[in-house]
Protein backbone atom coordinates (compact mmCIF):
# COMPACT_ATOMS: atom_id res chain seq x y z
CA UNK A 1 0.00 0.00 0.00
CA UNK A 2 1.33 3.33 -1.04
CA UNK A 3 1.09 6.60 1.57
CA UNK A 4 0.00 9.71 -0.06
CA UNK A 5 -0.48 12.88 1.38
CA UNK A 6 -3.21 15.28 0.37
CA UNK A 7 -3.96 18.91 0.60
CA UNK A 8 -7.88 19.29 2.17
CA UNK A 9 -9.48 23.01 3.08
CA UNK A 10 -10.79 22.30 6.43
CA UNK A 11 -12.69 25.42 7.20
CA UNK A 12 -13.27 28.63 6.28
CA UNK A 13 -9.42 29.47 5.15
CA UNK A 14 -7.57 26.86 6.65
CA UNK A 15 -5.71 23.87 5.25
CA UNK A 16 -4.07 20.69 6.46
CA UNK A 17 -2.07 18.00 4.82
CA UNK A 18 -3.92 14.64 5.29
CA UNK A 19 -2.30 10.95 4.71
CA UNK A 20 -3.88 8.34 2.78
CA UNK A 21 -3.67 4.98 1.85
CA UNK A 22 -3.91 4.24 -1.91
CA UNK A 23 -4.17 0.45 -3.40
CA UNK A 24 -2.71 -1.18 -5.95
CA UNK A 25 -3.61 0.76 -9.26
CA UNK A 26 -6.48 -2.02 -11.01
CA UNK A 27 -7.39 -2.52 -14.61
CA UNK A 28 -7.00 0.69 -17.01
CA UNK A 29 -5.64 2.97 -13.88
CA UNK A 30 -2.65 4.42 -13.16
CA UNK A 31 -0.48 5.55 -9.71
CA UNK A 32 1.07 8.91 -10.70
CA UNK A 33 4.14 10.77 -8.79
CA UNK A 34 3.35 14.80 -8.82
CA UNK A 35 5.78 16.66 -9.86
CA UNK A 36 4.05 19.85 -9.87
CA UNK A 37 0.38 21.69 -9.13
CA UNK A 38 -1.28 24.31 -9.93
CA UNK A 39 -3.31 26.70 -7.97
CA UNK A 40 -6.43 27.90 -9.98
CA UNK A 41 -6.94 31.51 -7.73
CA UNK A 42 -10.30 32.19 -8.63
CA UNK A 43 -12.31 28.80 -8.11
CA UNK A 44 -9.82 28.07 -5.32
CA UNK A 45 -10.54 31.00 -3.40
CA UNK A 46 -14.01 30.53 -3.11
CA UNK A 47 -13.56 26.60 -2.08
CA UNK A 48 -11.24 27.84 0.76
CA UNK A 49 -13.47 30.57 1.73
CA UNK A 50 -16.52 28.00 1.62
CA UNK A 51 -18.22 30.10 -0.73
CA UNK A 52 -19.67 27.69 -3.12
CA UNK A 53 -22.93 28.13 -2.89
CA UNK A 54 -25.43 24.44 -1.57
CA UNK A 55 -26.98 25.06 -5.42
CA UNK A 56 -23.59 24.08 -7.29
CA UNK A 57 -22.19 21.62 -4.59
CA UNK A 58 -22.54 18.70 -7.61
CA UNK A 59 -21.92 20.98 -10.86
CA UNK A 60 -18.58 22.39 -8.98
CA UNK A 61 -17.61 18.62 -7.73
CA UNK A 62 -14.27 18.50 -9.46
CA UNK A 63 -13.40 15.28 -11.54
CA UNK A 64 -10.75 13.54 -9.04
CA UNK A 65 -11.95 15.57 -5.59
CA UNK A 66 -12.20 13.88 -2.06
CA UNK A 67 -14.54 15.21 0.44
CA UNK A 68 -17.89 17.17 0.07
CA UNK A 69 -18.82 21.33 0.19
CA UNK A 70 -18.17 23.26 2.11
CA UNK A 71 -15.69 21.10 4.11
CA UNK A 72 -13.85 19.14 4.82
CA UNK A 73 -12.87 18.94 0.39
CA UNK A 74 -9.92 18.22 -1.60
CA UNK A 75 -10.31 20.28 -4.67
CA UNK A 76 -7.79 21.08 -7.28
CA UNK A 77 -7.18 20.23 -10.93
CA UNK A 78 -4.05 21.42 -12.46
CA UNK A 79 -1.51 18.30 -11.29
CA UNK A 80 1.37 17.37 -13.32
CA UNK A 81 3.06 14.03 -12.67
CA UNK A 82 4.73 11.17 -13.38
CA UNK A 83 3.20 7.63 -14.43
CA UNK A 84 5.16 5.11 -11.94
CA UNK A 85 2.56 1.57 -12.20
CA UNK A 86 -0.53 0.69 -13.30
CA UNK A 87 -1.62 -0.29 -16.99
CA UNK A 88 1.70 0.56 -18.66
CA UNK A 89 5.31 0.82 -16.94
CA UNK A 90 5.54 4.36 -16.33
CA UNK A 91 7.94 7.19 -16.92
CA UNK A 92 5.42 9.05 -19.17
CA UNK A 93 4.66 12.55 -17.47
CA UNK A 94 0.96 13.65 -17.78
CA UNK A 95 -1.64 16.00 -16.93
CA UNK A 96 -4.46 14.92 -14.86
CA UNK A 97 -7.39 17.27 -13.66
CA UNK A 98 -6.24 16.16 -9.84
CA UNK A 99 -5.80 18.21 -6.64
CA UNK A 100 -3.10 19.08 -4.72
CA UNK A 101 -1.40 15.81 -3.48
CA UNK A 102 1.90 13.83 -4.22
CA UNK A 103 1.00 10.77 -5.30
CA UNK A 104 -2.19 9.74 -6.33
CA UNK A 105 -4.55 6.62 -8.76
CA UNK A 106 -6.30 7.99 -11.60
CA UNK A 107 -8.02 6.59 -14.63
CA UNK A 108 -5.30 6.52 -17.46
CA UNK A 109 -8.14 7.49 -19.56
CA UNK A 110 -7.64 10.79 -17.32
CA UNK A 111 -3.64 11.01 -17.66
CA UNK A 112 -3.24 13.06 -20.52
CA UNK A 113 0.83 13.42 -21.86
CA UNK A 114 2.62 16.50 -21.42
CA UNK A 115 4.68 17.16 -24.80
CA UNK A 116 8.47 17.14 -24.46
CA UNK A 117 7.75 20.99 -25.56
CA UNK A 118 5.90 22.01 -22.50
CA UNK A 119 8.25 22.12 -19.15
CA UNK A 120 6.38 20.66 -16.14
CA UNK A 121 5.60 24.54 -14.57
CA UNK A 122 4.50 25.51 -17.66
CA UNK A 123 2.02 22.59 -18.11
CA UNK A 124 0.42 23.06 -14.53
CA UNK A 125 -1.47 26.34 -17.20
CA UNK A 126 -3.08 23.11 -18.90
CA UNK A 127 -6.46 23.43 -16.98
CA UNK A 128 -6.87 27.43 -17.53
CA UNK A 129 -6.17 27.07 -21.46
CA UNK A 130 -8.74 24.39 -21.38
CA UNK A 131 -10.96 27.12 -20.15
CA UNK A 132 -9.45 29.59 -22.43
CA UNK A 133 -9.87 27.30 -25.31
CA UNK A 134 -13.63 26.30 -24.50
CA UNK A 135 -13.90 30.05 -24.15
CA UNK A 136 -13.36 30.77 -27.90
CA UNK A 137 -15.29 28.14 -29.15
CA UNK A 138 -18.42 30.09 -27.64
CA UNK A 139 -17.28 33.23 -29.03
CA UNK A 140 -16.57 31.97 -32.31
CA UNK A 141 -14.37 35.15 -32.96
CA UNK A 142 -14.31 36.33 -36.20
CA UNK A 143 -11.06 37.65 -38.09
CA UNK A 144 -10.74 41.69 -37.82
CA UNK A 145 -13.36 42.26 -35.12
CA UNK A 146 -12.33 45.07 -32.21
CA UNK A 147 -12.32 42.53 -28.90
CA UNK A 148 -11.95 43.61 -25.83
CA UNK A 149 -10.90 41.14 -22.85
CA UNK A 150 -11.81 42.47 -19.53
CA UNK A 151 -9.31 41.23 -16.41
CA UNK A 152 -5.95 40.12 -17.06
CA UNK A 153 -5.76 37.47 -14.52
CA UNK A 154 -4.28 33.89 -15.90
CA UNK A 155 -7.63 32.86 -17.91
CA UNK A 156 -8.22 36.36 -19.52
CA UNK A 157 -4.69 36.65 -20.72
CA UNK A 158 -4.45 32.90 -21.91
CA UNK A 159 -7.92 33.84 -24.04
CA UNK A 160 -6.19 37.50 -25.57
CA UNK A 161 -3.44 35.52 -26.28
CA UNK A 162 -5.29 33.19 -28.49
CA UNK A 163 -7.71 35.62 -29.76
CA UNK A 164 -4.46 37.66 -31.09
CA UNK A 165 -3.96 34.84 -33.71
CA UNK A 166 -7.14 35.44 -35.43
CA UNK A 167 -6.43 37.38 -38.44
CA UNK A 168 -6.90 41.31 -38.42
CA UNK A 169 -8.25 41.12 -34.45
CA UNK A 170 -7.47 43.73 -32.85
CA UNK A 171 -7.25 42.58 -29.02
CA UNK A 172 -7.12 45.40 -26.06
CA UNK A 173 -6.58 43.71 -22.39
CA UNK A 174 -8.47 45.64 -19.58
CA UNK A 175 -7.38 45.78 -15.77
CA UNK A 176 -7.07 47.66 -13.07
CA UNK A 177 -3.66 46.59 -12.03
CA UNK A 178 -1.31 49.02 -14.78
CA UNK A 179 1.56 46.10 -13.91
CA UNK A 180 -0.47 43.80 -16.29
CA UNK A 181 0.09 46.26 -19.51
CA UNK A 182 3.68 44.06 -20.62
CA UNK A 183 2.13 40.64 -20.26
CA UNK A 184 -0.69 41.97 -22.89
CA UNK A 185 1.61 43.77 -25.24
CA UNK A 186 3.92 40.35 -24.63
CA UNK A 187 0.61 38.35 -26.02
CA UNK A 188 0.16 41.18 -28.82
CA UNK A 189 -2.73 43.26 -27.51
CA UNK A 190 -3.39 46.30 -26.12
CA UNK A 191 -3.75 47.52 -23.05
CA UNK A 192 -5.86 50.30 -21.02
CA UNK A 193 -7.34 50.80 -17.72
CA UNK A 194 -10.99 50.79 -17.05
CA UNK A 195 -11.77 54.56 -17.66
CA UNK A 196 -9.35 54.18 -20.98
CA UNK A 197 -11.11 51.07 -22.43
CA UNK A 198 -12.21 51.97 -25.73
CA UNK A 199 -16.16 51.12 -27.03
CA UNK A 200 -17.71 49.68 -30.13
CA UNK A 201 -16.51 46.38 -28.85
CA UNK A 202 -17.80 43.64 -31.25
CA UNK A 203 -16.48 40.55 -28.78
CA UNK A 204 -16.03 41.06 -25.40
CA UNK A 205 -14.45 38.52 -23.08
CA UNK A 206 -15.39 39.24 -19.28
CA UNK A 207 -13.46 37.40 -16.87
CA UNK A 208 -12.83 40.18 -13.64
CA UNK A 209 -15.45 37.92 -11.87
CA UNK A 210 -16.39 41.48 -10.82
CA UNK A 211 -19.80 43.43 -11.09
CA UNK A 212 -17.63 46.42 -11.94
CA UNK A 213 -15.58 44.60 -14.91
CA UNK A 214 -19.40 43.44 -16.34
CA UNK A 215 -20.72 46.52 -16.29
CA UNK A 216 -17.39 47.96 -18.12
CA UNK A 217 -18.03 45.14 -20.76
CA UNK A 218 -21.75 46.30 -21.00
CA UNK A 219 -21.01 49.65 -21.53
CA UNK A 220 -17.90 49.17 -24.23
CA UNK A 221 -20.17 46.84 -26.05
CA UNK A 222 -21.06 47.97 -30.01
CA UNK A 223 -24.29 47.04 -31.39
CA UNK A 224 -25.23 43.44 -31.28
CA UNK A 225 -21.82 42.68 -29.34
CA UNK A 226 -21.35 39.31 -27.75
CA UNK A 227 -20.36 39.70 -23.68
CA UNK A 228 -19.08 36.17 -23.13
CA UNK A 229 -19.02 35.38 -19.26
CA UNK A 230 -16.06 33.16 -18.11
CA UNK A 231 -16.16 34.46 -14.20
CA UNK A 232 -17.59 32.86 -12.15
CA UNK A 233 -19.20 34.72 -8.78
CA UNK A 234 -19.91 31.63 -6.56
CA UNK A 235 -22.80 32.79 -3.74
CA UNK A 236 -22.12 36.79 -5.35
CA UNK A 237 -25.11 38.25 -6.87
CA UNK A 238 -24.12 40.84 -9.31
CA UNK A 239 -26.34 43.50 -10.05
CA UNK A 240 -26.48 44.68 -14.05
CA UNK A 241 -27.98 47.96 -15.74
CA UNK A 242 -30.09 45.55 -18.24
CA UNK A 243 -32.44 48.37 -17.87
CA UNK A 244 -30.54 51.04 -19.94
CA UNK A 245 -29.58 50.32 -23.72
CA UNK A 246 -29.11 46.35 -22.99
CA UNK A 247 -32.23 45.85 -25.40
CA UNK A 248 -31.74 48.79 -27.99
CA UNK A 249 -28.33 47.23 -28.72
CA UNK A 250 -29.36 43.84 -28.88
CA UNK A 251 -26.34 42.41 -26.88
CA UNK A 252 -25.69 38.85 -26.26
CA UNK A 253 -24.28 37.72 -22.61
CA UNK A 254 -23.32 34.17 -23.33
CA UNK A 255 -22.00 32.05 -20.20
CA UNK A 256 -18.85 29.89 -21.15
CA UNK A 257 -17.98 27.32 -18.59
CA UNK A 258 -14.99 24.45 -19.01
CA UNK A 259 -17.74 21.50 -17.62
CA UNK A 260 -19.19 20.74 -21.01
CA UNK A 261 -17.44 21.03 -24.19
CA UNK A 262 -18.55 24.10 -26.41
CA UNK A 263 -21.47 23.79 -28.31
CA UNK A 264 -20.02 24.51 -31.85
CA UNK A 265 -17.55 21.43 -30.98
CA UNK A 266 -19.62 19.17 -28.50
CA UNK A 267 -19.92 15.76 -30.38
CA UNK A 268 -16.68 16.63 -32.42
CA UNK A 269 -13.85 16.79 -29.58
CA UNK A 270 -14.00 15.15 -26.45
CA UNK A 271 -12.75 16.67 -22.86
CA UNK A 272 -9.72 14.47 -23.14
CA UNK A 273 -8.98 15.73 -27.10
CA UNK A 274 -9.77 19.55 -26.15
CA UNK A 275 -7.14 19.27 -23.17
CA UNK A 276 -4.38 17.83 -25.00
CA UNK A 277 -5.12 20.47 -27.30
CA UNK A 278 -4.47 23.15 -24.79
CA UNK A 279 -1.24 20.94 -23.74
CA UNK A 280 -0.01 21.45 -27.27
CA UNK A 281 -0.53 25.31 -27.08
CA UNK A 282 1.47 25.72 -23.95
CA UNK A 283 4.63 25.25 -26.32
CA UNK A 284 5.62 29.09 -26.11
CA UNK A 285 8.11 29.99 -23.70
CA UNK A 286 5.72 33.13 -23.42
CA UNK A 287 3.66 31.50 -21.11
CA UNK A 288 5.84 30.47 -18.41
CA UNK A 289 5.17 35.06 -17.32
CA UNK A 290 2.16 33.73 -16.14
CA UNK A 291 3.53 31.57 -13.04
CA UNK A 292 4.59 32.51 -9.60
CA UNK A 293 6.20 30.78 -6.98
CA UNK A 294 6.84 27.62 -6.66
CA UNK A 295 6.10 27.02 -3.04
CA UNK A 296 6.83 23.31 -1.48
CA UNK A 297 4.35 20.88 -1.02
CA UNK A 298 4.81 20.68 2.85
CA UNK A 299 4.60 24.61 2.93
CA UNK A 300 1.48 24.84 1.25
CA UNK A 301 -1.34 24.47 4.21
CA UNK A 302 0.60 27.51 5.55
CA UNK A 303 0.69 29.23 2.18
CA UNK A 304 -2.46 28.71 0.76
CA UNK A 305 -4.31 31.64 2.49
CA UNK A 306 -1.22 34.57 1.49
CA UNK A 307 -1.36 33.00 -2.10
CA UNK A 308 -5.06 33.22 -2.62
CA UNK A 309 -5.27 36.59 -1.12
CA UNK A 310 -2.28 38.02 -3.10
CA UNK A 311 -4.39 38.43 -6.57
CA UNK A 312 -1.84 37.08 -8.75
CA UNK A 313 -1.08 34.74 -11.71
CA UNK A 314 -0.82 31.00 -11.50
CA UNK A 315 1.13 29.52 -8.15
CA UNK A 316 2.95 26.42 -9.10
CA UNK A 317 3.13 23.89 -6.09
CA UNK A 318 6.39 21.79 -6.02
CA UNK A 319 6.78 18.29 -5.18
CA UNK A 320 10.51 17.75 -5.77
CA UNK A 321 12.70 18.35 -8.43
CA UNK A 322 10.83 18.94 -11.97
Amino acid sequence: MTIARAFWCTEPGSGELREERLADPGPKMHLVRTLASGVSRGTEALVFAGRVPPSQYQAMRAPLMGGDFPFPVKYGYSAVGVIEGGLTEGGQRVFVLHPHQDRFIAPAAMCIPVPDSVPTPRAVLAANMETAVNLLWDAAPLPGERMLVVGAGVVGLLAASLLARIPGAVVTVVDIDPTRATLAQAFGCGFALPDAAPGEQELIVHSSASEAGLRLCLSRAAFEARIIEASWYGDAAPALPLGEAFHARRLRLVASQVGAVAAPMRGRRSHAARLAMALALLADARFDALLEGPTAFADLPAAMPTILRAGGLCHVVSYGDF
